[in-house]
């Protein structure tokens, strides 16, 4: 992992080593549905010893059929707001959240790059898709720093955040 203006690897890997000890204080268990991050949030968790006891499973899911097959988000989701979308972010973390009987479900998907030749896809928009026992909700990010081929860093920022949401949600029960 690359050093960046969100922090060393270090922190990235503090946060998720915070996250899997408030799982356990509080008895939660997580699970991921990831597009954009290819798995890279269930790497996260898993790096940390003890992960085993507040981590379901993790999902990836590149294309529309397994994002409606196994996570449960609407054809009409997909057809009408596209796979990079809050609709789809937060029926993706519902969908896993529910297949998986954990108590929270985060999800991501976006447009990690490189950008294809007169694209309209939007170069670092990343949805998190979080679900718990009350609600779903998703945040919204741009994390493109006008660089073209920043898949990397689009991909840990994406995840870095991810982690964060969830901690703040357990915490707070807010997302910040």
């Amino acid at each position: 992992m690359k050093e960046d203006k969100l922090g060393t690897s270090l922190n990235i890997n503090l946060i998720a080593s915070e996250l899997i000890d408030l799982l356990k204080e509080k008895k939660l268990k997580v699970a991921t549905a990831e597009s954009c991050t290819g798995g890279l949030i269930s790497k996260l968790i898993t790096d940390i010893p003890g992960a085993s006891s507040v981590f379901e499973c993790g999902v990836c899911s590149y294309s529309n059929f397994t994002k409606e097959k196994i996570l449960l988000v609407s054809k009409k989701t997909l057809k009408t707001h596209t796979a990079v979308s809050k609709e789809t972010a937060m029926e993706m973390a519902a969908g896993v959240k529910k297949i998986s009987n954990a108590d929270i479900g985060i999800s991501t998907t976006g447009f990690a790059g490189p950008k294809k030749k007169d694209s309209p896809e939007e170069l670092g928009l990343v949805y998190i898709g979080l679900s718990n026992v009350t609600k779903t909700t998703f945040i919204k990010l741009n994390l493109y720093r006008g660089i073209d081929n920043d898949r990397d860093y689009i991909r840990n920022a994406a995840a870095y955040n991810a982690l964060l949401a969830t901690l703040n949600l357990i915490k707070e029960g807010v997302v910040k």
